[in-house]
């Protein structure tokens, strides 16, 4: 599989990235060990979770994800052969949340712990915390770094301005950067990240990892009708798509799937791949054989007409609209 480096960190990528949301939520420990085995023998050693992974989940308390990918890291000396991304800043409870330095440091702590690694190759703020001055944010990330216990930082849930100031905080400040940004980005959410992101993003030469590239699985195909949601994990999720812009776009995937001999899955996670600053979009799974998809999807390159007529389904106006 191509790998390329991941912009200004040097780090060498796939152009898609594992998600780690469903170990230990929807997929159980041992089919989630299964599952990493084998996206690492495929090469998808790029690979994505969250200390609250899956804190939401009744009986759950965040962590879960982590701790599996722990267990899996710490068997075969497998630690090296991975690119690691996790993420700090959710509420995890008891007052653990935000992006103070005092915080940040501790649960970097947790999430090594729970990794079984001592360091983390792209830590990542995962929302913003108006309440933090930035710069003490990215001091915390700063000795961190110096500490060999982070490679990169990237950030995730950020409006276009915040990102624009904590991008310029960085270079008033000489502290260290973020190299990426981790938005909801797929063709059924396109507005908020083209309208107000993508500015910054190439104003500063932002790699992208958009999350939910499938829409929740909407993009799959999967959801034709409300009752093929209905007592799904994800079900309520993709609710919202199921409407005359969701058929518009499941009829633009299908058909441009046809052509390719594809899948809309692969079709979909190509579209996004082509979009400008977009390094590697992240999608779950949660058997071993839809790592197929996966790995399909790094292989597919649209051409100009199969892209404008998925653009044309999934139009931010009609999104707009829509709204």
């Amino acid at each position: 599989m191509r790998k390329t480096k991941l912009a200004n960190t040097g780090i060498e990528v796939p152009p898609v990235m594992l998600g780690g949301n469903v170990f230990g939520w929807t997929v159980n420990e041992a089919d989630s060990l299964r599952i990493l085995d084998a996206a690492l023998d495929l090469g998808l050693n790029f690979i994505d979770t969250a200390d609250i992974y899956s804190r939401w989940a009744p009986g759950h308390t965040g962590g879960e994800s982590e701790t599996i990918l722990g267990k899996w890291l710490a068997s075969d000396g497998k630690r090296s052969r991975v690119v690691l991304a996790t993420k700090v800043g959710m509420d995890m409870g008891d007052g653990k949340t935000g992006l103070s330095a005092a915080y940040i440091a501790k649960a970097a702590e947790d999430s090594m712990r729970r990794l079984q690694t001592d360091y983390i190759d792209l830590y990542q703020s995962h929302q913003d915390d108006a309440k933090t001055p930035i710069e003490e944010t990215l001091g915390a990330f700063e000795r961190l770094m110096k500490a060999g216990k982070v490679r990169s930082i990237g950030a995730s849930n950020y409006s276009g301005a915040r990102l624009r100031e904590a991008m310029e905080t960085s270079v008033l400040t000489g502290l260290p950067r973020y190299a990426t940004l981790q938005p909801h980005y797929n063709l059924m959410e396109r507005a908020q990240y083209e309208t107000d992101l993508a500015p910054v993003v190439a104003a500063y030469a932002l790699a992208v990892i958009p999350y939910f590239s499938l829409a929740s699985g909407f993009l799959t195909g999967k959801y034709r009708s409300a009752a093929d949601a209905q007592g799904k994990a994800r079900g309520g999720g993709v609710s919202k798509y199921m409407n005359t812009r969701g058929w518009a776009v499941l009829r633009a995937l299908d058909e441009v799937a046809g052509e390719y001999h594809a899948t809309p899955a692969r079709v979909a996670l190509a579209w996004l791949r082509a979009q400008p600053g977009v390094a590697a979009p992240i999608a779950s799974v949660t058997s071993v054989a839809q790592l197929t998809d996966l790995v399909a999807a790094t292989e597919l390159t649209l051409d100009e007409a199969s892209i404008a007529k998925l653009n044309v389904a999934s139009s931010t106006a009609a999104e707009a609209a829509k709204g």
